[in-house]
């Protein structure tokens, strides 16, 4: 049996998404939570694959792509895995280093590691948040493009 019914609660899960709502509220940048037990393929439903391009997948699978900046933030936990990915959109990539996403990605380790994860999903949400305002201000028209609900695979 799959961690990923035990790893939040739905009091936490509701920090998180209050999390989100708040760190969109300083950007135009779309952020996203995915937790599922392990990195398998999504064509190969029997193969695991590098978290990273699971990630992607995943990315695609909830149209993260569908932004009018190409600014959406995943946050990927395959729990079963303890495999953490941060992965931005065209538009972050295009104006951000390649290490851009570490100090969030190391916010939220630190926080899984004492068994914590509540709080270093939202400590990294806001991090994030963060990060975003800097490159995509928030602007009086924007729009909440993307949900802010925690998807599960």
């Amino acid at each position: 049996m799959s961690k990923v019914e035990d790893f939040l609660t739905s009091e936490e899960e509701g920090a998180i998404i209050e999390a989100i709502r708040t760190a969109e509220k300083n950007t135009s940048g779309e952020i996203r939570v995915h937790l599922e037990p392990s990195s398998i393929s999504a064509e190969e439903p029997n193969e695991h694959i590098d978290a990273f391009d699971r990630a992607a997948e995943v990315f695609d699978m909830l149209n993260m792509h569908n932004t009018a900046e190409r600014n959406g933030v995943l946050i990927y936990v395959a729990v079963d895995d303890r495999t953490l990915v941060i992965m931005g959109d065209k538009g972050i990539n295009d104006i951000v280093g390649q290490n851009f996403w570490e100090s969030t990605k190391d916010i939220i380790i630190n926080h899984f590691k004492n068994g914590d994860m509540k709080q270093g999903l939202v400590e990294g949400i806001l991090k994030a948040g963060e990060q975003l305002k800097k490159h995509f201000p928030y602007k009086k028209d924007d729009k909440n493009e993307l949900p802010d609900d925690i998807s599960v695979g």
